[in-house]
């Protein structure tokens, strides 16, 4: 079966979320910014045996999805400041 479009899809869907994640909790400044996020759910299915190949191909995408999505900030190192007020671009990489 091809699994193209779902790992496609998973990866728009994390992107996605990412930026809803940038638009609506940005300005909170103990949380930590999503790249983080994406990040460890990238790292995590790595580690873990009981999930399947194609499964894990998912889970990772979808966290490079969400990594993408504020890949300026990890540029810039930044973990718990709050977002710049400007203009939110929604398909963007901020």
């Amino acid at each position: 079966m091809n699994y193209y479009f779902y790992y496609l899809l998973s990866l728009i869907i994390g992107y996605v979320i990412g930026r809803l994640g940038h638009v609506f909790g940005g300005s909170i400044a103990w949380i930590p910014h999503h790249w983080i996020f994406g990040l460890i759910i990238m790292v995590v299915p790595l580690f873990s045996r009981k999930i399947t190949k194609k499964t894990k191909i998912l889970i990772i995408l979808f966290g490079l999805g969400v990594f993408v999505s504020d890949l300026k900030d990890f540029l810039d190192l930044k973990v718990f400041e709050p977002e710049d007020v400007y203009a939110v671009k929604f398909f963007g990489v901020d």
